[in-house]
């Protein structure tokens, strides 16, 4: 096969890949995470299932890849915000990845939501996956910020002997998996700040609160101030004021 053969059936084959996810998120944002099937996305490409079968080997493995993509358009728009303000203050950067997290995730709830259903680490995964990789990325762009903030300006932590024992065994477990870039602590903190945001956005995009709240913004910019006092921010109000 010649070079020029082969390229050409790269992109023929990523071209195929490209209109599988695009049909695979129609349904997704259509007709719900229950619609994604192997038949049904090959039937909306025009292919059989057996031959979506070249492409993926199973079920399983489309839905990775497509949380990859999602995951990966997430932590695009929240980089996007990060880089806008690169010679800004750590505490403005946190803030703005924060609202950028918000913005796509209302901004795309059937994908926020299939994100939700999906851990980004799990027993016996594969590391080297899309989606693993995928995920990691979206992990870090928040811890790597707070990492930054804490050499900068070490904000209020717990003594690590002043937690329960299993709270300290898991948060020194977690601090190394993180090559000790923050101590049990100041990983503790970061890690309530982050179940603090994540929480209320999950709750949010699955209508949890609709009960109580038809504009959730200024519970969010609340949840921010929250979260400001805990890692010692200048919290600054939103494009509202809010």
């Amino acid at each position: 096969m010649s070079a020029q053969t082969g390229s050409r059936r790269e992109r023929q084959r990523r071209a195929t890949l490209e209109e599988i996810h695009a049909a695979a998120r129609k349904l997704l944002t259509e007709k719900g995470s229950a619609a994604v099937t192997i038949n049904a996305v090959a039937r909306e490409v025009g292919m059989s299932g057996p031959a979506l079968y070249h492409y993926y080997a199973g079920h399983d493995e489309l839905v990775g890849a497509v949380t990859a993509d999602f995951f990966s358009e997430l932590a695009a728009a929240m980089e996007q915000a990060r880089d806008a303000l690169h010679d800004a203050p750590v505490d403005d950067r946190i803030l703005a990845v924060c609202r950028a997290m918000r913005a796509w995730a209302i901004g795309h709830p059937a994908e926020f939501g299939w994100i939700f259903a999906s851990p980004i680490a799990a027993p016996n995964r594969n590391p080297d996956s899309q989606r693993h990789q995928a995920g990691r990325r979206f992990e870090k762009i928040l811890l790597e910020l707070t990492v930054e903030l804490w050499r900068q300006r070490p904000f209020a932590a717990p003594e690590p002997d002043s937690l329960p024992a299993s709270l300290r065994e898991q948060l020194t477990a977690y601090a190394a998996s993180i090559g000790g870039q923050l101590p049990p602590g100041a990983a503790h903190v970061f890690l309530t700040c982050w179940t603090r945001l994540y929480g209320l956005l999950c709750m949010e995009v699955l209508h949890q609160l609709d009960f109580a709240y038809s504009d959730l913004e200024p519970v969010f910019e609340e949840c921010l101030r929250d979260i400001s006092g805990l890692l010692g921010l200048r919290h600054t109000a939103g494009a509202d004021g809010a």
